[in-house]
């Protein structure tokens, strides 16, 4: 590590598991780079093990299964630049493991499925994001992934979806309204049918007055407008990319709306969308495409989720230089 942080930064990102998560991670620290972000799983916070989920009923949804008073503490700790030794939920076991030290870190983000559950912890963020997939996509991609990867049946997926919808809703939805990011991934208006999920509808939904965060706009700021980017200067292929820009409200806030709904089928496309956005908080013109065209691998490079998960990293960077005072000399420190 180096040199330890004047100031730790503290990141949520919320939301269901199988919406993408990991591979928002993954931007956000090729953004930062590796050493300057720590990634904590909140699923370390659980306390009751999978036997006694199981035993009692609970799942890991419910807050009952997890302990948001030591996750205060020691997420308190660590922005106040002191270690701690957290706990370790064991994914293969289901069970609880000795603990490991964490040491501050510039950029902590903690991530999972209750970052802004609890507002003791969500007093401490610095910027939060919460990853919001509709019911059919994330139906469509848990089949896609369940059957194909671990070989489940159909029937089987949609039940499992079924059972944990209750406490998705009870207390994993609801902490969107607390988000200053929402991405949200629909399903496309450009086909009357897309049973595969293949084109994505993605909106952004940032909020207005959040301090220093300045929502990226289309064209004109405070507008509303409705893009089509194809034609003689753009070869889209079937069935084309739509973009849409306005004000809207939002659980009772007033948010700034940004979507892309469609696919790019080539860099030309994102860096002529690019050219056409503003308040990218990029560090140079094109930055955002560049980003994409570095990591074309990860799941959504060619439509908006990943254009807006690389916006919202910038967005945190952004809010990173802002608190930390970009003038910090690090090099003097190390």
């Amino acid at each position: 590590m180096g040199n330890k942080p004047d100031r730790v930064v503290l990141i949520g990102v919320a939301g269901d598991s199988g919406c993408g998560k990991s591979t928002f991670l993954r931007r956000i620290t090729d953004i930062f780079g590796k050493d300057f972000v720590t990634v904590i799983c909140l699923d370390d916070y659980h306390c009751l093990d999978r036997k006694q989920r199981k035993e009692t009923g609970i799942t890991a949804l419910d807050p009952r299964a997890n302990n948001f008073d030591l996750m205060y503490e020691q997420i308190n700790a660590l922005k106040n630049g002191v270690s701690i030794d957290k706990p370790i939920y064991n994914h293969e076991t289901g069970e609880l493991d000795p603990p490991e030290r964490v040491e501050p870190n510039h950029i902590i983000v903690i991530e999972g499925l209750h970052p802004l559950y609890d507002e003791r912890v969500r007093s401490l963020l610095d910027f939060s994001v919460y990853l919001d997939i509709s019911d059919e996509v994330k139906i469509s991609w848990k089949i896609q992934r369940d059957m194909a990867e671990r070989g489940h049946r159909y029937e089987d997926v949609l039940a499992a979806i079924n059972a944990r919808r209750p406490d998705f809703e009870a207390y994993i939805d609801p902490q969107k309204q607390y988000a200053d990011v929402v991405v949200q991934i629909l399903s496309t208006n450009l086909l009357a049918e897309d049973k595969e999920h293949k084109i994505l509808r993605v909106r952004l939904v940032q909020k207005e007055g959040v301090e220093g965060l300045e929502p990226a706009y289309l064209f004109d700021q405070g507008s509303t407008i409705y893009w089509t980017p194809c034609g003689r200067k753009l070869t889209c292929s079937y069935p084309g990319l739509k973009m849409y820009y306005g004000p809207d409200n939002y659980y009772g806030n007033e948010v700034s709306i940004l979507e892309v709904d469609g696919q790019f089928d080539n860099l030309d496309e994102m860096i002529y969308v690019e050219g056409h956005l503003s308040n990218l908080s990029t560090k140079y013109y094109g930055e955002m495409t560049h980003l994409l065209r570095e990591h074309q691998e990860y799941p959504g490079s060619n439509n908006g989720s990943g254009l807006f998960q690389v916006l919202v990293g910038l967005k945190m960077r952004a809010t990173y230089e802002r608190l930390v005072g970009v003038t910090e000399k690090v090099a003097a420190t190390v």
